[in-house]
Parts: structure tokens; sequence; C-alpha cells
């Protein structure tokens, strides 16, 4: 019995989750409210608040869990959140495993492009959320500082920066893919971010 209620726990705290999600990109953070949210997902502005302390807490949530979900980034005492494969990714350097790497990232742009522009939109309007996306951005940054030092590769003072370089590219292509008319493929597109990268972190 115990574990069923367990269940139903996890099954209503992700059905808020993914209400607020749709509502968010639906109406926009600004407007939606906290009983938008509880009655899309079919309950009550009580069972919303035996959740989530405020509609920022779940933004910050679908921050935490789904867009690290969606990029395999798990919890790091270091620095929030980190993804293996993404420091080990830097730490080969190569070509191909920049290349595979980005290709896997880019399959998951659909699921994380509207959770990146819901929490910029939100740091606008709410100073809860100020630079919500760029800290979870700096998370990545340290990931590959990260693998440049496990390589031993550039100076210790380049390898952060390099990173927020890295990053840059990739967050803007990524968010900008889906309606700029660059006149690349899809592989072409990859080709030039993995060569950017190769150049950037070698």
């Amino acid at each position: 019995m115990a574990n069923l209620r367990e269940a139903q726990k996890r099954m209503t705290r992700r059905l808020l989750l993914e209400s607020g999600l749709e509502l968010f990109k639906a109406k926009g953070y600004a407007v939606t409210t906290v009983d938008d949210i509880a009655t899309a997902a079919g309950t009550t502005r009580a069972t919303f608040y035996a959740y989530f302390s405020s509609r920022s807490e779940l933004m910050q949530a679908l921050i935490d869990e789904q867009l690290n979900e969606a990029l395999q980034r798990v919890g790091s005492p270091e620095h929030g959140s980190t993804a293996h494969g993404l420091v080990a990714t830097v730490a080969d350097g190569s070509p191909e495993a920049i290349a595979a790497w980005l290709g896997r990232t880019a399959d998951s742009w659909p699921a994380i492009r509207p959770i990146i522009r819901i929490g910029r939109d939100a740091a606008v309007v709410d100073p809860d959320l100020t630079d919500l996306v760029e800290r979870w951005l700096e998370e990545a940054v340290s990931d590959i500082e990260d693998g440049l030092t496990e390589a031993g590769r550039l100076e210790p003072h380049q390898r952060h920066f390099r990173g927020v370089l890295a990053m840059a590219q990739l967050d803007f292509v990524a968010q900008h893919w889906d309606r700029a008319d660059w006149k690349l493929t899809r592989e072409q597109m990859l080709g030039e971010l993995t060569a950017s990268w190769a150049a950037l972190l070698n």
C-alpha cells in the first residue's frame, strides 16, 4: 500500500511538471497561474502546494529534473549537475568523439529547447529565477573544464573560457536551429560545430 501511495505521489508530481511545461509553452510563464497548472493536471491548488511552494519552484524543477534527464546530467557536489559523457568526450578530444556527443545532444533539442526558452522568459518576470538558465549552462561549462583538466590540455587559465565559448556556440545553434535559415543540412551543421569544438578544445 505504501508503494502504491509513493507511485501516486510521483505520478502527481510528474503531471504537475508536465502540465506546467505545456502551459508555459502555450500561454507563457508570466500569465500562467498555479490554478491553471493544477487544473490542467486534474488536481487542486492545495495539491500543487503540497509539491511545490511556488510557480518558480516548479520552473526550477523543470530545469533540474527534466532538462537534466534529457541531457543525462546527474547531481554533482562540485557544481550542481554534471554530464559524465560530456566530460569523457572533452577528455578524449577527438573529432569523432565530439561529433558523436554533439549528434546525441542534437537529438534532444526538441525536448530541451522549450525548457530553456521558458526558463529565460521566466527569469525576466520572476526575480527568484534570475539567471536560472545561465547558471545551468555554467554547470555544462564546468564539465568541459573538467574534461580538459582530466586530459591535461590547454593552460589552466584557458580551460573555463574555452568551455564558455563552446557552450555559447552550442546554445545559440540549439535555440535557433528550428527557425533559422542557415542553408545547412543537419549533418553539415553538426560538422561545422564539431570542427569548431575540436579547434577550441585541443
